[in-house]
């Protein structure tokens, strides 16, 4: 009984938290930490982010942290490489574990590889010849439990770190989630609810932001003034889940996944994503996301695809992953993915 009381009360959260998201309409792109949105991992990009009632182990670390209790080996390590947008690279690992009678605990690590940007000045608008690297880096710590064998839950807290030139900010994010397994006893038949990037404001704040006042003229010394940077909001989002996994027979099986997601920062959105298995060792995937709220050309990501290689070579388990997501004004996406399990 417990269980279910607390199952409730996350679902009554979870709508209230909806109606709190629906009023800042008027808030739409205010929101910072923008690295926090980036995904990871080829399987839930192909199928267009709808990964977080599919996903188990490590690859669970993002999507939804409950599921990290769902994996089926003890120890599990992943890596990730994307091509994102603007020729910046998306690189991402993790490491997680399931310990008996505690629960599974999940290691992450998230940066991006901007590249170098010429510095310019007032003085030197073209550029002064030196030049800056952006860095932008997330760690993850990550809790997650069965409470039954239909329920689990998980908690990530995530240490953001951003820098550009002579200023930074560091902050703190949480994610929540739970999923529920063979939803009204229907086998294959999942749900899932997960809150993403709750946490304090952040704030830019270095010596960058000095400006030098110089009053020769005045008889006065040369004096430093600071800018005060405005703090923003972190990108928070509930992502509602809905899954169901039929087998065809011993050999092929098919998932289909639907996604609602409502944010601070953006309309809402909706996810569908497919998945056909071929005997457990061979996978194809699709997705794709509708922005209803927002003109066409808002949405700069279309159709998502994918497939995957599941095979264990004496004892240890290994996965390998791609994705395609098509992107508009910009180069297409790639995602490669390889994990291991023991």
């Amino acid at each position: 009984m417990k269980k279910i009381n607390f199952v409730i009360t996350l679902l009554l959260v979870s709508l209230l938290t909806t109606s709190v998201f629906a009023g800042g309409g008027s808030r739409n792109g205010t929101a910072g930490a923008a690295q926090l949105l980036i995904p990871v991992g080829a399987r839930g990009i192909a199928m267009s982010g709808s990964s977080l009632v599919g996903s188990s182990g490590v690859e669970a670390i993002y999507w939804n942290p409950a599921n990290l209790a769902r994996g089926e080996q003890a120890t599990n390590v992943m890596f990730t490489h994307m091509n994102y947008i603007a020729d910046i690279g998306v690189e991402y690992g993790a490491v997680s574990t399931n310990l008996e009678g505690f629960g599974a605990l999940g290691f992450s690590i998230k940066s991006l590889n901007v590249g170098s940007i010429p510095v310019t000045t007032v003085q030197s608008p073209d550029g002064t010849g030196q030049t800056f690297a952006p860095q932008f880096m997330t760690l993850g710590l990550t809790y997650s439990r069965l409470l039954s064998d239909r329920i689990a839950v998980g908690f990530t807290a995530n240490l953001i770190s951003e820098k550009i030139e002579l200023v930074s900010t560091t902050g703190f994010a949480f994610n929540v989630g739970i999923s529920y397994s063979n939803l009204g006893n229907v086998d294959g038949l999942n749900f899932a609810v997960v809150l993403k990037n709750l946490g304090p404001q952040m704030k830019y704040d270095g010596s960058g932001l000095l400006i030098r006042a110089d009053a020769a003229s005045l008889n006065r010394p040369t004096q430093l003034y600071k800018i005060e940077a405005a703090g923003f909001e972190l990108p928070s989002t509930l992502e509602i889940g809905l899954g169901y996994k039929y087998n065809l027979n011993s050999s092929n099986a098919l998932m289909v996944n639907g996604v609602f997601q409502n944010s601070n920062f953006y309309g809402d959105e909706y996810k569908l994503g497919l998945e056909y298995a071929f005997n457990n060792l061979l996978y194809v995937r699709g997705g794709y996301m509708f922005l209803p709220e927002l003109q066409k050309d808002d949405n700069i990501y279309g159709l998502t695809a994918g497939f995957g290689i599941n095979y264990d070579l004496g004892g240890v388990n290994l996965k390998f992953d791609y994705a395609f997501r098509d992107t508009k004004f910009f180069d297409d996406n790639h995602v490669f993915s390889v994990m291991f399990g023991f």
